[in-house]
């Protein structure tokens, strides 16, 4: 069986995500920087779990190399601040972009070198609103970050299609959880106004189209950018 790889699958949309890909038969591999954390989201779900850092190249390469006919990857692992332009340290700065770009680029590129000798396979990569809107309570390290996410997305793609993979991103903006609940807790009413579905998006939505890119009725779209937003940005 092929395996499925869900990276930053502790919490959050990336656990919905591994949820949804064992629902629909996949040998999924969980990996997260808490290592108990996603052992206990794999033992409940039926999925094997990996402690791996995505910024480094060798992590990756040492996940591989315990995984058999690779053929999903989900980028999902990211690092969220919140912060004004004038205020982010420089080291955050540093640690933002490499786990959320160049992790990103790290899994297309090791994951997707397998899947290319394989000829075929399938990425999905988490990128965000934020890389589209002028302004929100993102730093503007989250917003840069996400914007490489989907010229990444687009540079792989081109390059893989030739050999039966796909590469695409879906692009979330507030989706139901602690972390959005701790950042609008304030000012929950005021954010909702904001939405015209008028709701914050729930994590199982986002897997929902997350499974369906990675199925063989999603063969013909490549180099893609999906919004999940509940309309906040229409493109």
């Amino acid at each position: 069986m092929a395996t499925a790889i869900v990276t930053g699958a502790a919490r959050g949309i990336g656990e919905a995500i591994g949820r949804r890909l064992v629902a629909d038969g996949h040998d999924v591999a969980l990996t997260d920087l808490d290592a108990d954390a996603i052992e206990r989201v794999g033992d409940e779900i039926g999925a094997r779990a990996f402690e791996h850092d995505v910024r480094e190249l060798e992590s990756w390469e040492a996940l591989l190399g315990q995984l058999d006919d690779v053929h999903v990857l989900v980028n999902n692992a990211a690092r969220t601040e919140f912060r004004s332009f004038f205020e982010i340290d420089l080291a955050e700065w540093d640690d933002v972009l490499a786990t959320n770009l160049r992790g990103t680029y790290l899994g297309c590129r090791v994951a997707g070198a397998a899947m290319r000798e394989r000829g075929s396979g399938r990425i999905v990569n988490l990128a965000s609103d934020a890389a589209f809107a002028p302004s929100g309570g993102s730093g503007a390290h989250y917003a840069a970050s996400k914007a490489g996410v989907v010229a990444v997305t687009r540079r792989a793609a081109t390059e893989l299609a030739p050999y039966g993979v796909t590469v695409n991103a879906v692009a979330p903006a507030a989706i139901d959880g602690p972390l959005a609940r701790g950042v609008l807790r304030d000012r929950l009413n005021e954010k909702l106004a904001d939405i015209p579905i008028g709701r914050l998006g729930q994590p199982e939505e986002v897997a929902a189209l997350v499974s369906f890119l990675l199925s063989d009725e999603a063969g013909y779209v490549t180099g893609a950018t999906f919004d999940v937003n509940g309309g906040v940005v229409m493109r």
